[in-house]
């Protein structure tokens, strides 16, 4: 692995002046087109499989199904269990790492982002890398967005619209902007 993805799942800051920036983006540079050619090529599920499996550098489990378009920036960090299913216009920004485990439904217009700035202005063309964890069973409501550093617990639900912020614990419906526990299961 390369010395700068080494630093970002170690979660060091990323910025534009790092020797090895260009590594980085070459990566964005195929993540993108590929990306692109997935969603306006693949028409079956075992075609946008393996395209994801391409762009991610892992294979998928059969019994997971994307439906496109999907999107993502980086790829290389994205970590998906089995009978996992990720339903149309999903965006998950990766470059802080993104793990989704076992039989975890995702809704449509997802976003999970696992990268930030920081507020100060000086310096906010650094990103921030924290990463996502989706326990198993989890169901990630439509239009739902996961911010970094976030874990949701297994057997959580994340309401349609919701903006989380914070870990959901295992168990829970959450719900609201932000994010707050409505129910235990």
């Amino acid at each position: 692995m390369e010395p700068i993805f080494q630093r970002m799942r170690a979660g060091e800051p990323l910025r534009k002046d790092d020797p090895d920036y260009n590594t980085f983006g070459k990566v964005v540079a195929r993540t993108i087109r590929l990306c692109v050619e997935m969603n306006a090529t693949a028409t079956e599920l075992d075609k946008v499989r393996s395209r994801l499996s391409d762009i991610i550098g892992t294979g998928i489990d059969e019994s997971t199904t994307i439906f496109p378009p999907f999107y993502t920036n980086f790829g290389r960090f994205i970590r998906l269990g089995k009978n996992v299913f990720i339903n149309h216009n999903c965006s998950f920004l990766d470059i802080g790492g993104i793990t989704i485990e076992d039989d975890v439904q995702i809704g449509p217009s997802v976003k999970l982002t696992s990268e930030n700035h920081p507020l100060d202005p000086a310096d906010r063309k650094t990103v921030l890398l924290q990463p996502i964890l989706i326990k198993r069973n989890a169901w990630i409501g439509a239009g739902a967005i996961i911010l970094p550093g976030v874990t949701v617990g297994e057997n959580a639900v994340v309401a349609a619209g919701a903006v989380v912020s914070r870990d959901v614990p295992p168990n829970t419906v959450v719900a609201g902007i932000p994010a707050k526990v409505v129910k235990i299961l």
